[in-house]
């Protein structure tokens, strides 16, 4: 056990004695790196894609499910789809060191507010192998050490990865140390990194809740996170059906595995014989089985037309649960009042939509609704950094703390006060002259 915590000690102080030499780096030194990064994934993707066939064999062997095999596997497109994240973030602007605000005092000192990076942080992730360039390629940008750390069925993946982006940090300059990799399994050291105060800044899970609240329970240092994402779409009374049908369809079966496809449907009660129907028709169809409430499910039952679609009745618990699945619970209401309670009381605070032509009622939606990301008229499937126009991010937070919703480079950074002065001293009291030479 000593052997391993102080295995973990090293990985992060290497980390932490690059952030006087990050916080000093030109955007072009960083731009180059990321950039070079690019090119030798590309360069050596033949011996990506062999190392990654290691933990494709390995989680066969495993018994592992088939979903998380594929998202386990490198291939082509999904390389340059890593590729395509690093050259991304080499575009971005540098929030690093951008003055936000700056203001004057009546006693003629200078106020202002300046970005810098939050350090070190610790990235603990699951059989996602991109995730370690996603995640590597922020926090170069950002001028933040990082330590990964991800699934055992992916170490062959990662450790091949940071191999290439070392190699490009040499290349370019960039100091190496700052990205660090636990090519370990053993989950202790995972605990002890974790409570590394002072030494760590930050941690950011990314994965299933179990792992996610795992970090969070055995963590002394700050962690960044949601737990998961229990997106909720109301369809009001005033909604413009055709908008509806395609953004409910779009929210829960364009990627149902994922924690912004919608998990609860609240429909208006007015819209129980004109919507829902052929709502309930359309996803039927794609193979969604509905979990209903009393209402909802006496529609379906009563129509021979939908004889086919998969309805059974909705438990309480349905409402709280993340199927990520072709699953969706739906719940009838009489008013935006009521579709607020429920989404306050069943929601995950992840990303929420309404459907309406009324502007008040959407605007009330938007004030009232406690959500990392709130939508009026579209699908909750945008909630990602890359669709809101902000290049690959770290993760989403459904915290309330400086970062909420996706995660990019603004969010891993954090605002210190910068004061500029010419000699001032508080309430004028300074040496007494009596006392000066």
């Amino acid at each position: 056990m000593e052997e391993l915590l102080k295995y973990a000690e090293e990985k992060v102080e290497k980390a932490r004695q690059t952030l006087r030499k990050l916080i000093s780096l030109n955007t072009e030194v960083k731009n180059k790196a990321l950039l070079l990064s690019a090119e030798l994934l590309d360069a050596k993707r033949d011996y990506i894609k062999r190392e990654n066939a290691k933990d494709i064999e390995y989680a066969k062997s495993q018994g592992l499910s088939s979903a998380l095999i594929d998202r386990l596997l490198l291939n082509d497109k999904r390389i340059d789809g890593m590729i395509k994240v690093l050259r991304d973030v080499a575009s971005l602007p540098d929030p690093v060191g951008e003055i936000t605000r700056m203001w004057r005092l009546p006693n003629g000192l200078q106020v202002g507010r300046m970005r810098v990076p939050l350090g070190v942080i610790f990235i603990v992730y699951e059989a996602r192998p991109n995730v370690t360039i996603e995640a590597a390629s922020l926090c170069m940008k950002s001028s933040n050490a990082v330590v990964l750390r991800g699934g055992k069925e992916a170490i062959n993946s990662n450790r091949a990865l940071v191999e290439v982006l070392k190699e490009a940090c040499r290349q370019a300059g960039f100091p190496e140390d700052s990205i660090q990799f636990i090519d370990r399994p053993e989950r202790e050291i995972v605990w002890h990194v974790l409570k590394m105060e002072g030494k760590v800044d930050v941690a950011i899970p990314r994965g299933g809740e179990s792992l996610i609240r795992a970090v969070a329970e055995e963590a002394r240092v700050p962690v960044i996170k949601h737990y998961k994402g229990v997106c909720n779409i109301y369809v009001d009374k005033e909604a413009d059906l055709e908008k509806a049908y395609h953004i409910v369809y779009n929210a829960k079966v364009q990627r149902p595995s994922v924690c912004n496809a919608v998990e609860n449907l609240i429909i208006h009660r007015d819209l129980l014989e004109t919507f829902w129907p052929q709502m309930a028709y359309i996803l039927g169809k794609a193979g969604v089985e509905l979990r209903c409430d009393e209402e909802s499910l006496r529609v379906i039952r009563s129509r021979p037309e939908l004889s086919f679609v998969r309805a059974v009745p909705a438990t309480e618990e349905d409402y709280y649960e993340e199927f990520l699945d072709l699953i969706l619970a739906v719940k009838t209401v009489g008013s935006l009042e009521e579709a607020i309670d429920f989404i306050e009381k069943y929601g995950s605070k992840h990303s929420d939509a309404i459907i309406t032509e009324n502007y008040t009622k959407a605007m009330k939606f938007i004030k009232e609704v406690d959500s990392a990301a709130v939508y009026v008229n579209a699908s909750t499937r945008f909630t990602d950094g890359n669709e809101f126009g902000l290049g690959a991010e770290m993760g989403i937070s459904t915290d309330k703390i400086h970062a909420r919703g996706p995660m990019a480079l603004e969010e891993l950074t954090i605002q210190k006060f910068v004061i500029f002065g010419d000699g001032q001293v508080r309430d004028n009291v300074g040496v007494p002259p009596e006392w000066t030479p």
